[in-house]
């Protein structure tokens, strides 16, 4: 199957212009006439990730971040963008992404699913499409009340995380909860607004925690990392089900920074 046959798959479920506006999705690098028979799914467009697809001998390379977010004019081996895109092209490897389109339409259900939410909607519906239903994180009732310091425990236990860092009162009852996968610092007022009592998701720095507290939003940080990288599993899941012609390689999970 070709390259541009695959993504014709692909954005059959998570089309491009779901995407924000700001987001740069799609082919990054490669060929779109190459047939591929085996696929590397992974987070992040590393040195690591292209070492390891040309080890199992990979044609293409499906990412949630992509490769090319800012302008690049010049590809040399001295700046880290284009020595991937150097070393991706010596091998014929395509590089392609899927990225807020993915989180509008995948992950946000996923993610949220994973933790029991119910009833649940868009943290800021998409302006695309005019469904009601997808839209940027999600947001909903907990299977049952329970304090927050008991909420940071289930985030850690669902997604595998060695820890994760908790703004607001630990005895706090909650139970409705927003979770936006990746960065959501600016989504404090979208959760609140969306009546949630906490907010599940990464990046959040100090200020933005304080900011929350005394808006009256607790917020749980687990990760940019922490929570994306479910999308490896889901999209190497997805791929084996919908291009079965395919062989499909999931990137191990691995911290890219460790906690000491």
């Amino acid at each position: 199957m070709r390259c541009s046959e695959i993504i014709q798959i692909l954005e059959k479920y998570y089309p491009e212009e779901y995407a924000c506006s700001w987001d740069h999705v799609g082919i990054q690098a490669g060929r779109l006439e190459k047939e591929i028979t085996r696929v590397f799914v992974a987070l992040d467009v590393t040195k690591k990730v292209i070492k390891e697809a040309v080890a199992k001998d990979a044609d293409m390379v499906i990412t949630h971040h992509p490769l090319l977010f800012k302008p690049i004019y010049s590809i040399n081996n001295a700046d880290p963008r284009g020595a991937k895109l150097i070393a991706l092209l010596q091998h014929d490897i395509c590089c392609y992404s899927a990225h807020t389109n993915y989180d509008i339409l995948g992950m946000a259900d996923l993610a949220a699913g994973m933790l029991g939410l119910k009833e649940m909607e868009p943290v800021e519906p998409s302006e695309i499409g005019g469904d009601p239903a997808v839209g940027i994180g999600r947001v909903g009732a907990l299977p049952f009340p329970r304090s927050l310091e008991s909420c940071a425990e289930l985030v850690k236990e669902t997604f595998g995380l060695p820890s994760v860092t908790v703004y607001g009162t630990l005895l706090e009852t909650i139970s409705r909860a927003a979770i936006v996968p990746g960065s959501g610092r600016s989504m404090i007022d979208e959760a609140k607004a969306a009546g949630a009592q906490v907010l599940i998701t990464g990046d959040i720095g100090h200020h933005e925690g304080l900011d929350a507290m005394a808006e009256g939003l607790a917020v749980i940080d687990a990760g940019h990392y922490g929570l994306e990288k479910i999308f490896v599993s889901d999209m190497t899941r997805f791929l084996s089900r919908n291009v079965p012609d395919i062989v499909v390689f999931g990137e191990e999970t691995a911290f890219p920074y460790h906690i000491i």
